[in-house]
C-alpha cells in the first residue's frame, strides 16, 4: 500500500503519544527483532522503534526493518522510527486512514 503525504502526516500525528515498543540495540537488525516488530505491527498497526544503538544508521535500518515486515516507514525523527502496517485480519484493524485530505 502506497501512502499519500496527508496519510503519512495523519499517522505521524496519531503516533505522537505512542511510546516506543521495539528497541534496536547492540545486536542490530536480527531475525528476533524483525519477528517482534512484525508481531507488534499486527497487534497495534502503528508503532515506534527506538534506536538505542546504530544511531548513525537509523535511516537505512528503518527502511530495512519496514521492508522486512512489509510495513510503511512513516517518518524517522531523532532516534525514533514510526512504522505502520494495516492488520492483515480486517477485524483487528483499528486505524482508518483518511481517503482524501479534508
Amino acid at each position: 500500500m502506497e501512502l499519500k503525504g496527508f496519510q503519512r502526516s495523519y499517522l505521524a500525528k496519531l503516533a505522537h503519544n505512542i511510546k516506543p515498543s521495539v528497541m534496536l540495540g547492540a545486536k542490530g537488525l536480527t531475525e528476533a527483532l524483525v519477528n517482534q516488530t512484525d508481531e507488534m505491527l499486527e497487534n497495534n498497526e502503528l508503532i515506534k522503534v527506538r534506536f538505542v544503538d546504530y544511531k548513525n544508521s537509523r535511516d537505512i535500518l528503518s527502511r530495512q526493518l519496514a521492508e522486512a515486515t512489509d510495513a510503511e516507514l512513516i517518518r524517522v525523527i531523532g532516534n525514533i522510527a514510526i512504522l505502520f502496517r494495516q492488520a492483515r485480519i480486517p477485524e483487528n484493524r483499528h486505524i482508518e486512514l483518511p481517503a482524501r485530505k479534508s
